[in-house]
C-alpha cells in the first residue's frame, strides 16, 4: 500500500519519488538518492541559495549579525516542514527542497526591494518573487552542460509555483505563464501535500522568529506582546514556570512554545481533513479543490492577530520604515541607471540585453538587481552615485 523510494515508506497520499512525473530534460537518475533528494542537493549547491545569507528578512544585513537572513529563515522553514511531514507520513525530502527554494527569487532588502522593482517593471510585465524563483531554477542558474537552470522535477517546480494554492486569472506573472506553456504545472489545482505543508511552515517560521528579532531589536517589549493572545498564553506559561528568567531566555522559551502550539494545531487539523477526504494519492490531494494542510479556525485567527501585531509594531516601525525607504531608493536608482545606460552592466549581463528600454533589457536588469545581496546593492549604488569616487 505504501510507495517505495530508496528505503523509505510513505503514506498513500504522499508524493512518492518512484512515481515522479520526471524532469523537463531527461537525464540518468542517482542510484543512491531519490529524485527529490537530488532536487534538494541542486538547490543547496546553487549560486542563488548561497546569496540568501546576505539577503534580509526585515533588517538589512549591516544592522546586526544575529537577525534572520533569507538563508537562516529557509533553514528554519525546512526544519519545521520536515518535522511535520515525518509525523504525517509525507515526503520529507520534497518538503525540504521546497522550503529551501521558496525564497530564492527575493530581491535585496526584502519586500521593500520587491515593491520597488515591481514598480519599475510595471511597464514590462512586472516583477514577482515567486515567478523569479521559477526563472532562477529553470533559466538563470547556468551550471550544467546540457541545460539551463537546475532541471528540477515536475513536483518540485509545481510546489515552487503553487505552494500558496492555485495560480489563475489575468494577474498570473508572465514567467509562470511562459513556463507553463512548455511544461504544464496544472496551475488551476492545489499543489501536493508537501508543498502545502512547506507554505504553512513558512508562516510558522517567520511569525515566531520575526517576533524574536523584533523583541531583540527593541521594537516592542513583553508588555506589548502579551496582548497578543497566542503570545500572551505562551509567555504566561514561561513566567509561571521560570519567574526569574532573564529576558533573552524568556523570549526564546516563549517563541519555542508558539512554534510548538502552531505545529501541533496544524497536525491535528491536517489529520482531521485527511481522515475526512481519505485521499489515496497525491493526485487525489490535488483534485480535492481545497487544501488538506491547514490550521484550525481558532489558530488561523491567532495567526492573523500575530501578523497584524508584527505589521503595526515591527514592519511599519519608523526605524524599519527609514531603512526600507532607503532600500526602495537604492533599487529604483539602480534600475533607472541601467535602463538608461545598459553599457554600465557587467559584460555577461550586458550581452543579454537588446535595445534600450526594451522588454528584454528591462527583464535582464530586473534579473541582475534581484540577484544582488543587500551588501552588493549598497556597494553598487555607492560606486555609481557617490560623486567623490
Amino acid at each position: 500500500m505504501f510507495g517505495q523510494g530508496i528505503g523509505t515508506r510513505y503514506a498513500p497520499f504522499a508524493t512518492d519519488p518512484a512515481r515522479t512525473r520526471g524532469r523537463l530534460y531527461s537525464e540518468p537518475e542517482s542510484a543512491t538518492r531519490t529524485v527529490f533528494q537530488r532536487d534538494r542537493d541542486r538547490i543547496i549547491h546553487s549560486t542563488a541559495f548561497r546569496r540568501l545569507k546576505h539577503k534580509t528578512q526585515v533588517f538589512v544585513a549591516h544592522e546586526g549579525d544575529h537577525y534572520r537572513t533569507r538563508l537562516t529563515h529557509s533553514l528554519e522553514v525546512s526544519q519545521i516542514a520536515r518535522s511535520i511531514c515525518r509525523q504525517l507520513g509525507l515526503n520529507e525530502e520534497l518538503a525540504e527542497a521546497l522550503a529551501l527554494a521558496h525564497d530564492l527569487g527575493h530581491t535585496p532588502f526584502g519586500h521593500a526591494g520587491e515593491e520597488a522593482l515591481d514598480s519599475k517593471m510595471s511597464g514590462y510585465s512586472g516583477f514577482d518573487h515567486n515567478a523569479q524563483t521559477l526563472r532562477i531554477v529553470t533559466r538563470l542558474e547556468q551550471r550544467y552542460a546540457e541545460f539551463d537552470g537546475l532541471n528540477l522535477t515536475w513536483e518540485t517546480l509545481e510546489g515552487v509555483v503553487k505552494h500558496n494554492g492555485p495560480v489563475t486569472g489575468p494577474s498570473v506573472p508572465l514567467p509562470i505563464v511562459d513556463y507553463d506553456g512548455q511544461h504544464g504545472l496544472e496551475l488551476d489545482t492545489w499543489p501536493g501535500p508537501e508543498a502545502q505543508v512547506a507554505a504553512l511552515s513558512d508562516d510558522i517560521a517567520y511569525n515566531s522568529h520575526d517576533l524574536d528579532d523584533g523583541f531583540r531589536a527593541g521594537l516592542f517589549g513583553f508588555d506589548e506582546i502579551r496582548e497578543v493572545p497566542l503570545v500572551g498564553e505562551a509567555l504566561a506559561e514561561v513566567e509561571g514556570l521560570y519567574p526569574r528568567l532573564d529576558d533573552p531566555r524568556k523570549i526564546h522559551e516563549t517563541v519555542r512554545r508558539i512554534i510548538d502550539r502552531m505545529v501541533s494545531d496544524l497536525l491535528t487539523e491536517t489529520r482531521r481533513r485527511l481522515a475526512e477526504a481519505s485521499p489515496q494519492s497525491a493526485e487525489e490531494v490535488r483534485g480535492l479543490g481545497h487544501p488538506v494542510a491547514a490550521f484550525s479556525d481558532e489558530m488561523s485567527g491567532h495567526d492573523n492577530e500575530l501578523k497584524s501585531f508584527l505589521r503595526e509594531r515591527m514592519y511599519q516601525h519608523y526605524l524599519v520604515n527609514r531603512m526600507t525607504s532607503k532600500a526602495r531608493r537604492v533599487v529604483a536608482d539602480l534600475f533607472d541607471l541601467f535602463l538608461n545606460e545598459p553599457e554600465l552592466l557587467p559584460n555577461e549581463w550586458r550581452a543579454r540585453t537588446a535595445a534600450p528600454a526594451s522588454d528584454r533589457t528591462a527583464r535582464v536588469i530586473a534579473d541582475y538587481i534581484a540577484g544582488m545581496t543587500d551588501r552588493f546593492a549598497l556597494d553598487e549604488h555607492h560606486k555609481l552615485f557617490d560623486p567623490i569616487l
